[in-house]
């Protein structure tokens, strides 16, 4: 009994001690929270598309107390030759933590690129949104800087080929599920380094919401059928342009549409309502009604309109960018109509429906 229950303990520790030894060590990725085959596809064998050579590479500097800001890129390199040639495939993930641009085109334009499209909320109430290649969480209110602006933590991956360096098909890091686990990971990492970590690191369990559609590409009125965004458009150009319904739900809403095979931006229309997201938001809507009869403060320009009102007993945010400027409010107006109607809340542009007057 003495002798087994020694060699139970010796064992034990020669096991503890391989595991932690330099034999067994896994590579630590972007400030330390990543870890070589801890789960996501990106960090394991399976980002590997060449079997004659590979690497794993990343290139990082943290945030730290003081200045928070950071930025690491992680890049999966593969190789593969064929007749002779020889074919190279780079996978790199860039995450950036620190504030959104102060510039309010360039503010706005950032974030429709993370919360467009086909992305969806995150889980767990998390402020922000993923799809499989991008990555988006507005960090709590304790990581502020000191002018008050949110600071954010992104993750964006793009896939290209060698020896022509052209984009050839879409990164894959292993689905949505696993650029949340990548950028949850990576806030909480970030907001340790600069020192406004709690003790309880944010996580999510839930499953990530999935697109309500496919992008649609025999395009009809309404587009992405909002009710009135009817954008009248000739049957060649009909043709060729192709609508995307993004997430619909009380935190977001999205629609965004294309022309053309080069996937030329027509119009992103955006609703987001979430606290961290007003924070975010709030000092590009400037003080004012955009114009006579909307509800709430924004400003109505060729490049954006941008309106911010409460709306079912929160502040609410409605963005449109790229619509063309003699359509531009006619298309806003209507989406922010129909989106206020679905939410239960008072007409936000002037066209109020029957029945929805006064705020609530």
């Amino acid at each position: 009994m003495t002798s087994g229950a020694v060699l139970v303990v010796v064992v034990a520790g020669v096991g503890t001690w391989a595991f932690q030894g330099p034999l067994a060590t896994k590579d630590q990725y972007c400030w330390g929270a990543w870890e070589q085959d801890s789960g996501p596809d990106m960090l394991g064998d399976a980002a590997f598309s060449g079997d004659d050579s590979r690497s794993r590479t990343s290139e990082e500097t943290p945030p730290a107390s003081g200045k928070p800001t950071g930025s690491c890129i992680l890049t999966v390199r593969s190789s593969h030759v064929y007749s002779g040639d020889e074919l190279v495939q780079n996978t790199s993930v860039t995450v950036k933590y620190g504030r959104a641009p102060k510039d309010a085109d360039a503010r706005l334009t950032w974030l429709n690129n993370h919360l467009g499209d086909g992305a969806m909320p995150l889980p767990d109430g998390l402020p922000g949104a993923v799809d499989g290649t991008r990555g988006l969480l507005v960090l709590p209110k304790r990581c502020d800087t000191r002018d008050g602006r949110p600071t954010a933590v992104t993750l964006d991956a793009q896939a290209r080929q060698e020896p022509d360096a052209v984009v050839k098909r879409s990164p894959d890091l292993g689905g949505s599920r696993a650029v949340t686990e990548l950028l949850v990971k990576a806030a909480n990492k970030g907001m340790e380094k600069a020192g406004c970590a709690s003790a309880e690191p944010l996580r999510t369990t839930s499953p990530v919401l999935t697109l309500p559609e496919k992008s649609e590409t025999f395009y009809s009125d309404p587009a992405c059928r909002v009710g009135g965004l009817d954008l009248d458009l000739d049957r060649e150009s009909e043709r060729s342009t192709a609508y995307q319904v993004g997430a619909v739900t009380d935190d977001m809403q999205s629609c965004s549409v294309r022309i053309g095979r080069a996937d030329v931006e027509y119009l992103d229309a955006l609703m987001v309502a979430h606290p961290r997201f007003d924070a975010l938001l709030k000092d590009v809507t400037g003080d004012k009604a955009p114009a006579p009869g909307w509800r709430g403060k924004g400003v109505l320009k060729s490049g954006h309109q941008i309106v911010r009102a409460r709306c079912a007993g929160r502040p609410t945010t409605f963005l449109m960018l790229g619509a063309p400027a003699h359509a531009a409010k006619r298309h806003f107006a209507a989406f922010t109509t129909a989106v206020a109607q679905r939410l239960g809340c008072a007409a936000v542009a002037p066209a109020a429906s029957a029945g929805t007057e006064g705020e609530r």
